[in-house]
């Protein structure tokens, strides 16, 4: 059942965003430590030693309050630190979200390609989940409770397009996660076991994709494990095709061969939710997303040298952008087509396309 409505919203993004502030207890097993030592061992993924030593020269963290310039102050037990991130321009991205379906429980968006779902590395505002809090903070007549917070549970890759579903109320969020969470734990269990719960499987997720090349058969099962690998840039590992990855399963089926210009359209329904699953999954079998400017043939990135990492770093003390494709690039052709799932408070079904 699927309550429909065309109401689209989206304030546009202002210049800078806000900056960050990021806040730590020095434990005991840090006292004693510098001020430079902290940050460059426990963030160093954040910022080269160099980088560290610009931000605190440049008075950008306090301890107990207190703009603190000198890099080899030493810890105390306790201390309060705040390193404050300065306001930066974040990369281009769309603003409008269109409502495909609403209730008191959830709400269901058709997100663009190009913008992100929750933040992450150079996108902290630029994201959906900014646009429901600014809903709420300053839309809050068009929601139809007060006290809801509208929330992502879960996430589409910044190029992907389509459905992506939120939670309204604390409920709602608990029930739903589950569901996106039942499929992949099923994945990977005895085939009789996996039989027995795939029955009760509580929702359905499947997208459309533009993919490279003539698929022979009309349908494909991807049973692929996904792990990780290092990659310069991407500081907890490249997702790739790998067989001691995590289980993962995709079932393809091709909707239109384009043999003129050597493209098919394929629709795949995802029982689990890997990150990445669908671009690694396709591409493994040959069929790389068209566009796709990081995974090619075989599940893996297009440049493969884990021990090249840039060490310089920006004029904000962090690292430079890495020059290879990360996972955030856009370029590809990939939509969340359809959703349907059991309502999290109601007995109905919700049955969710666009």
């Amino acid at each position: 059942m699927l309550r429909a409505t065309s109401r689209t919203f989206g304030l546009p993004w202002p210049d800078l965003n806000d900056g960050l502030t990021y806040n730590d207890i020095v434990r005991s097993s840090d006292s004693d430590f510098t001020l430079i030592d902290f940050y460059s061992n426990k963030y160093k993924n954040s910022a080269p030693l160099q980088g560290w030593l610009q931000r605190i020269r440049n008075g950008q963290i306090e301890i107990d309050g207190e703009v603190v310039t000198d890099p080899y102050t030493i810890l105390s037990t306790g201390s309060r630190l705040s390193y404050h991130r300065l306001p930066w321009k974040e990369p281009d991205a769309p603003h409008l979200l269109e409502v495909l379906y609403e209730d008191d429980d959830m709400i269901a968006l058709n997100k663009p390609s190009g913008l992100q779902v929750l933040p992450g590395g150079l996108f902290q505002q630029r994201t959906v989940l900014t646009q429901l809090q600014w809903l709420v903070s300053k839309h809050s007549s068009l929601l139809k409770s007060q006290e809801s917070h509208p929330v992502p549970v879960h996430r589409l890759g910044r190029g992907t397009s389509g459905i992506l579903l939120c939670a309204k109320s604390k409920l709602a969020k608990t029930h739903l996660a589950a569901y996106f969470a039942d499929g992949t734990s099923l994945v990977g269990a005895t085939s009789k076991k996996n039989q027995e719960l795939g029955m009760r499987r509580k929702i359905s997720k499947i997208y459309r994709a533009l993919v490279s090349g003539i698929l022979d058969e009309d349908k494909a099962i991807i049973r692929q494990p996904i792990g990780v690998m290092r990659y310069p840039g991407v500081a907890k590992g490249l997702y790739v095709a790998t067989p001691s990855g995590k289980p993962a399963l995709s079932k393809v089926d091709v909707l239109e061969r384009n043999v003129p210009e050597n493209q098919t359209l394929v629709q795949v329904e995802i029982q689990s939710g890997r990150p990445h699953q669908i671009r690694i999954h396709l591409s493994f079998i040959g069929h790389p997303l068209l566009g796709d400017p990081l995974y090619v043939v075989g599940g893996q990135p297009k440049y493969v040298n884990p021990e090249l990492i840039d060490e310089s770093f920006a004029e904000d003390g962090g690292y430079q952008r890495p020059m290879q494709p990360v996972p955030g690039d856009c370029g590809y052709y990939l939509h969340a087509h359809q959703l349907v799932l059991p309502h999290p408070t109601k007995n109905e079904v919700i049955w969710i396309d666009y």
